[in-house]
């Protein structure tokens, strides 16, 4: 009996038609580098733009508020960071957030007083708005992104594939419109890179959390997505999601109550370390609010 034959018009192999229009034999590393140098320059012309509150007293918009932040956690023992004292008026840009998100405030903080001690000074640097630290506060932002948010996005990218969500052949090849998209997500270049924010830290985290769920390092993924939570109180939105999952996983294994067990501690144990130094009593515990 005679094989029929294909038709002329058949679909374009998937392979092909998810190929870079330029780069139609790219290797995956060189797909990968150029996604991520678009991406990194698209962040840097975002960030010659204006922002929110510029030059608007008395507050001066979000970059005034993470660079008094900066300010509060360089100065300030972390006891008073969440407490209104004469230092710290909660009025003026109270610290809102996490631990980890002070934490990484002080860091940023440290490496700008190396240069410009001014920029976060207590108290005398309220509204300042030079051009040199606004350089180094959207130098923050952007080495932030390329330290969390682009390995986080590549891990994966690279866990979707290898997992086998994305076995088919056109997934395989169409990894590179699934990395653009992560990398280029417009509402994310815009709110960190155009208004001093640091989304990408709590958001690569999240990120990173779902690669080691694909990759089956479920412990890692409760370590990373309890940091996210601890630098951003918004990522609790993505945590029914997160512990309905994980959960269901350790009911299906041999030993459900020590798999609980052992989630139970990277959870409690992550939480420890970040909570630290409010460990001592209860009324310190409670003085970050996130209302």
């Amino acid at each position: 009996m005679a094989k029929p034959k294909k038709s002329r018009n058949s679909a374009p192999d998937p392979s092909v038609a998810a190929r870079l229009p330029w780069q139609p034999s790219a290797p995956p590393l060189a797909t990968a580098l150029l996604i991520s140098f678009a991406a990194l320059l698209l962040r840097a012309l975002v960030s010659v733009g204006p922002y929110s509150g510029q030059g608007a007293a008395p507050k001066f918009g979000d970059y005034e508020a993470q660079r008094h932040w900066m300010e509060l956690t360089l100065h300030l023992p972390s006891s008073d960071w969440y407490r209104n004292t004469s230092d710290n008026d909660l009025a003026y840009w109270g610290l809102d957030y996490p631990p980890l998100s002070a934490y990484q405030s002080r860091l940023h903080a440290r490496l700008i007083n190396a240069s410009l001690p001014d920029a976060v000074a207590l108290r005398s640097s309220r509204g300042f708005e030079s051009h040199e630290s606004k350089l180094l506060m959207r130098w923050t932002v952007l080495s932030s992104d390329l330290m969390v948010f682009f390995p986080a996005a590549l891990w994966f990218v690279w866990a979707y594939i290898k997992d086998g969500v994305g076995g088919s052949g056109e997934r395989r090849e169409g990894w590179m419109w699934l990395l653009a998209m992560v990398l280029l997500n417009p509402c994310l270049v815009l709110i960190d890179h155009g208004h001093f924010q640091y989304n990408c830290i709590s958001l690569g985290l999240t990120l990173g959390a779902i690669a080691g769920i694909l990759s089956r390092n479920e412990l890692v993924a409760a370590a990373l997505f309890s940091l996210a939570i601890n630098h951003k109180q918004m990522s609790m939105y993505f945590a029914p999601a997160f512990f309905g999952h994980l959960l269901g996983k350790c009911l299906k294994r041999k030993c459900p109550i020590v798999e609980i067990m052992k989630l139970g501690f990277v959870v409690l144990g992550t939480f420890a370390l970040v909570w630290w130094p409010y460990l001592h009593s209860y009324e310190a515990a409670m003085q970050w609010s996130p209302y």
